[in-house]
């Protein structure tokens, strides 16, 4: 018999990083909602194709039950997230780069602006790092002024601190 051949990170994959902002902690709540409401037609849709015969050669049975499966893990993985998560309160100290900070600052002459977030939260293309990034961990605790050494791939790089809001 031949052994089914599985993604590995899909099987491999770590708990998700607490740390939200409250945005993101609402939208993990309506997510769940809405699933919640999804949850009894699917199964309904479960029960009466259990009903068509054989299970074995019911495909749409086979199909409506990996739904239903998919959907009650997907709620128990973001039940899981609303359980355990830490809100990032915005910081009124702004001496120095903590998380929920917008951090200016000047690389290769140029100005950038990032937003140190969760992992949960990142979207790289609208400025939004990870603390936990090669960027964002070098500049977490750095002040206005203060040069943060990142080595990305083969070259080392320095993001002078412009300003933290």
């Amino acid at each position: 018999m031949q052994q089914p051949i599985r993604k590995a990170d899909k099987y491999l994959r770590g708990k998700p990083d607490p740390k939200m902002t409250q945005a993101k902690f609402d939208k993990l709540k309506a997510d769940l909602a809405r699933m919640k409401k999804m949850q009894p037609p699917l199964a309904a849709e479960v029960k009466r194709l259990a009903l068509m015969g054989d299970f074995s050669e019911n495909a749409a049975y086979q199909i409506a039950k990996g739904s239903l499966r998919g959907l009650n893990q997907r709620m128990l993985d973001v039940e899981d997230q609303l359980i355990n998560a830490e809100i990032i309160l915005p910081n009124k100290n702004n001496s120095a780069v903590s998380l929920g900070n917008l951090v200016t600052v000047e690389v290769s002459g140029k100005q950038k602006t990032f937003q140190i977030l969760g992992s949960t939260e990142t979207d790289p293309l609208r400025g939004i790092i990870s603390a936990s990034s090669p960027i964002g961990a070098a500049l977490l605790g750095k002040k206005i002024g203060e040069t943060a050494r990142v080595k990305l791939a083969s070259k080392n790089t320095e993001y002078k601190i412009v300003g933290i809001s």
